[in-house]
């Protein structure tokens, strides 16, 4: 049996907020860019992506994984949620690392999942937007 009698106190409470909430876990049926990735440990992370005059209006997520991944998926969401398109793509594994704190290191592939799947949604709003632009100027 581990010993979680520290956990609580040994994790900084932005890990804890973020590993724990679930306020954009949502699927969503038809969003302007949808990204999803499975990493080698057998978590798989999904983004659902809302633009709005060029903004990230609404993101949400999906996952089967752990709670770091959890956490992970959170974080990605906590630090482009309203900004800029282009914005999505500046964001780093070590920039939700950093955010998190208290991530345990072996567990740093899971900001790296989230990553990737937000790059995954980025790219395919991205094309989705080409697409609705060039059938708005027929």
């Amino acid at each position: 049996m581990t010993d979680t009698s520290n956990f609580w106190q040994d994790n900084s409470l932005e890990y804890l907020e973020m590993a724990f909430t679930v306020d954009y876990r949502e699927r969503v049926e038809k969003p302007d860019g949808y990204g999803k990735r499975t990493g080698e440990c057998g978590d798989t992370v999904e983004f659902f992506l809302m633009e709005k005059a060029g903004r990230l209006e609404s993101i949400s997520y999906d996952i089967n994984g752990c709670k770091n991944t959890n956490a992970c998926a959170n974080t990605v969401i906590r630090l482009i949620r309203g900004k800029p398109v282009e914005e999505g793509w500046t964001i780093t594994p070590e920039d939700v690392i950093r955010f998190l704190k208290t991530l345990p290191g072996e567990d740093s592939h899971c900001a790296e999942l989230a990553v990737g799947a937000l790059y995954v949604a980025l790219n395919n709003l991205t094309e989705n937007l080409k697409v609705k632009n060039n059938g708005e100027r027929d």
